[in-house]
């Protein structure tokens, strides 16, 4: 065959593929009037994820996986919202790395809803403003996101799903040289993790927090002396020169998501269960705390303590590990570190990353 050969065999694959996906949105329109009579929830995770794990398992090549994630990822947004419009709230505004985890998450399709601070995330969902939010938990480079422990200490929201992005930092100006800037700004997380490329690079500029990368972006898109350290979506948004590229100081920096949700989720078959306890205070607690997961095979993935800001040196630890609480290891093993601690939360198990 040759090239004209070849690109009439493809125009009748894509004609093909967009009839098969007009005979899915059918389907999808079917499933939100049965969804709609029954009273069941529009959204479903393990759903979706069960989908793209069987279709990952089918693939024979050459179509790469994460073509696959991408493509299916659209189009279960898309249907999605054949059923019924889904709201999502994220750490805004436009252009953030969390703007960018909403759409890696739910799809461009989703109803994306920017909130001025993680705490207004956490806010929407639980006033049922938003059907989900997506918050960052922690970072490769500068380690747990505070704001996102403390609230979910006090937050009856439980945690239905998790990714991690890759974050890369580029310098945006509309000077024509660094030697020109006077002021870089950006998220404190975002100016930590390139503080060593700043120190050695713009040692003389001064340094400002601001409330997002977008936002910092912004700011320097209306004074031609002040850089931002944020993405390149942030660039093309607000029409901003990158002037270095990939500034972070840890080049396999990321940062982990947490979606926030109202309602708990059944097995996929691989999934991770987050806690936060509270635990008695005596001589091996905490050994005594960890040894269930060891006899039981569950996986810790995470474990931290956080000041629980009640009492001076009162802390609560957060663990990650791999299982769902609906499963009989999870739960033999819950039922006996409940029985030594003095406050124990399921913060939710759900589909791993």
């Amino acid at each position: 065959m040759d090239l004209d050969e070849f690109r009439s065999r493809i125009n009748d694959l894509d004609e093909q593929i967009l009839k098969l996906l007009n005979q899915r949105a059918e389907a999808a329109l079917r499933i939100g009037e049965l969804k709609r009579r029954q009273d069941l929830p529009y959204f479903v995770p393990e759903r979706e994820a069960e989908i793209v794990r069987r279709l990952l398992g089918l693939n024979p090549g050459p179509f790469p996986v994460e073509g696959i994630k991408a493509v299916w990822r659209e189009i279960l947004s898309a249907s999605l919202a054949l059923e019924h419009p889904l709201s999502v709230a994220y750490l805004g505004p436009p252009a953030t790395f969390s703007h960018q985890a909403a759409v890696l998450r739910f799809g461009s399709s989703a109803t994306l809803v920017p909130a001025r601070s993680i705490a207004e995330v956490f806010d929407e969902v639980e006033r049922g403003r938003a059907e989900f939010g997506v918050v960052p938990v922690e970072n490769s480079t500068e380690g747990s996101v505070n704001v996102t422990l403390d609230r979910l200490i006090e937050s009856e929201l439980l945690i239905a799903g998790e990714l991690s992005l890759e974050i890369s930092h580029h310098l945006l100006s509309r000077a024509t040289d660094p030697g020109a800037i006077r002021t870089v700004c950006s998220h404190p997380q975002a100016l930590a993790q390139c503080r060593q490329w700043l120190a050695q690079n713009l040692p003389e500029v001064a340094l400002e927090e601001v409330s997002s990368t977008s936002a910092a972006a912004e700011r320097a898109a209306g004074h031609p002396a002040v850089a931002a350290v944020a993405s390149e979506l942030a660039a093309r948004l607000h029409d901003l020169p990158v002037l270095r590229h990939r500034i972070e100081d840890n080049p396999l920096n990321s940062t982990r998501f947490l979606v926030l949700g109202r309602r708990a989720l059944p097995p996929t078959g691989k999934d991770k269960t987050s806690i936060l306890c509270s635990l008695k205070h005596e001589v091996g607690a905490l050994s005594m705390f960890l040894e269930p997961f060891a006899r039981h095979g569950l996986n810790l993935t995470k474990i931290e303590s956080r000041p629980t800001k009640r009492r001076p040196w009162e802390y609560v630890f957060f663990v990650d590990f791999e299982g769902h609480v609906d499963t009989p290891p999870v739960q033999a093993a819950l039922s006996e570190i409940r029985e030594r601690c003095l406050f124990l939360k399921i913060l939710g198990s759900y589909p791993t990353a």
